[in-house]
């Protein structure tokens, strides 16, 4: 009776259905409306719908969860505060997504930890962001900071014991996106010898001489700026013979931007062949992609909202970058930690709360697996991408294999750096820097190191004490010459005295 009893209860307990919790969940999203911007709201928009889409489906645990969407205009700039402002004073939000631009993302995330209130993007990737103990305390990045991929640039100094580096970067002092990328590796190449040269104007002429003579003194060269000052660096240091070997090139391009430097040479100009030779010795960072079957319709469904919605203003608005798949995955792990902390009895206003459920913790997105540290950034793997087929003069990185461009590939999660079947040791070793040590040939003709050294300091003495004595002793006769013939000439001039004298005293007598 008693198992009968037992039994019963345990298939009440597995056929009794799964408490789904019902809530309201106001969303804003604060992206600039600018499709120049990768981020723009119209490009991440339908991200967005398709992860509150996918949340609802089949009746699952966050089918109850409504979010409610309003997208607002941050302008990269101070609009994405006062937006804010302007939406708190009737009701604030529950949840913030975005900004992206570091400037604009400062000072919402300031004011939204104070407020309690969750903020989650896949921008605000500089260094700064890092420090979350006090104004940032309630951010989460879903997509991997500048410094998760400056850990890439740590794990290949290690790796081939390379000891100093030159960043080249561009600097718009406005987004700053560049400088704030090579921020990050800036700041874990602390204990090397790094040097850092600004390109700040696109009007002026790139002095492209002035970028050389700092690369002679250095052994890495990384660069983080436009495609076209990439391809004009690339050339004068072919120009140059620096990409033979005595220097090993870097080139960030992490969102598959021109204005990354998009691993592009071709312009169509008389310099294409010399700039595919010269591209063939650079090295690219740039994410490692990893997509798994849904993935691909989410890309054609995102394809298919945009063209539906008629954004027409941008060629590229279909291609899912990092931060329109970052966007997705941040509503999935919002729900997944509001739904954990209101099993636990806390509400949707309790923005500390879910937040620190959202950290330290690994979740299923849209493209594999998304793994959170402690500190609520996103663990980022990152590729080492070559050109290996220099005639082709093509590379690039298919997320469906892994093709012989991709030598490499960093692993943020457990910080390893893993080389490919393709890697080749000597494209990466400095000819002519990293030589073995070997002994110096010996011409002594037996004798020791200390026995020839003193021979040789023996003689130079030698030498020195005889022309010492030569000289003195030239100098002791010029003396003598001289003094003789000035006393032969007072004696002369004395006696005719004395001749005088002595006449006088004869005349007076």
């Amino acid at each position: 009776m008693p198992c009968f009893i037992s039994l019963c209860l345990y298939f009440l307990l597995v056929l009794k259905p799964v408490r789904t919790i019902t809530e309201d969940v106001e969303v804003l999203v604060i992206l600039p409306k600018n499709n120049s911007y990768l981020f723009s709201y119209p490009r991440v928009a339908p991200a967005i719908d398709y992860a509150q889409q996918r949340l609802k489906k089949d009746g699952g645990e966050y089918s109850g969860l409504q979010f409610k969407i309003q997208y607002e205009n941050s302008d990269c700039g101070n609009d994405a505060l006062f937006t804010l402002v302007d939406k708190s004073c009737e009701k604030k939000p529950d949840l913030i997504l975005g900004p992206a631009c570091e400037y604009a993302a400062a000072a919402v995330v300031r004011l939204a930890s104070h407020w309690n209130i969750p903020v989650i993007s896949a921008g605000a990737l500089a260094t700064g962001f890092s420090h979350k103990n006090t104004e940032y305390s309630h951010l989460t990045r879903i997509a991997p900071s500048y410094l998760k991929m400056a850990e890439t640039f740590t794990a290949m100094f290690q790796y081939f014991t390379w000891k100093s580096a030159l960043l080249v970067y561009e600097d718009d002092k406005e987004e700053r996106n560049c400088f704030f990328t090579l921020e990050g590796v800036y700041h874990l190449l602390g204990d090397y010898n790094i040097v850092t040269y600004a390109i700040h104007s696109k009007e002026d002429r790139l002095d492209t001489d002035d970028i050389l003579q700092n690369i002679y003194d250095t052994e890495v060269v990384i660069m983080c700026a436009g495609a076209d000052i990439i391809r004009e660096i690339m050339l004068a240091a072919h120009r140059r013979r620096l990409t033979s070997g005595n220097y090993i090139f870097f080139n960030i391009e992490l969102f598959n931007s021109s204005s990354y430097g998009n691993g592009s040479w071709k312009r169509g100009d008389k310099y294409d062949n010399e700039a595919r030779q010269a591209y063939a010795s650079l090295n690219t960072v740039t994410l490692l992609r990893t997509v798994k079957p849904e993935f691909e319709n989410f890309s054609m469904e995102v394809q298919k909202s945009i063209q539906k919605a008629g954004v027409h203003d941008c060629k590229d608005c279909g291609s899912i970058n990092m931060f329109v798949e970052g966007f997705h995955d941040a509503l999935l792990l919002y729900a997944i930690a509001l739904h954990e902390a209101m099993k636990n009895g806390h509400s949707k206003k309790d923005g500390a709360e879910i937040t620190a459920r959202m950290w330290n913790r690994t979740f299923e997105g849209i493209a594999g697996q998304v793994s959170m540290d402690g500190n609520g950034d996103r663990n980022g793997d990152f590729s080492l991408m070559v050109m290996t087929n220099v005639e082709a003069g093509t590379y690039e990185v298919r997320p469906t294999k892994i093709t012989p461009d991709v030598v490499a590939n960093y692993f943020g999660v457990n910080g390893s750096f893993q080389v490919l079947p393709a890697f080749n040791t000597d494209r990466f070793t400095l000819q002519g820097r990293r030589k073995t040590h070997t002994e110096i040939p010996d011409k002594s003709c037996g004798l020791g190191v200390s026995a020839l050294t003193g021979i040789i300091v023996g003689a130079l003495l030698g030498t020195a004490m005889l022309m010492a004595f030569y000289f003195f002793r030239k100098n002791y006769r010029i003396t003598i010459e001289r003094r003789t013939q000035r006393e032969e000439c007072d004696i002369g001039k004395h006696r005719q005295l004395r001749e005088d004298s002595i006449r006088s005293n004869f005349s007076a007598a």
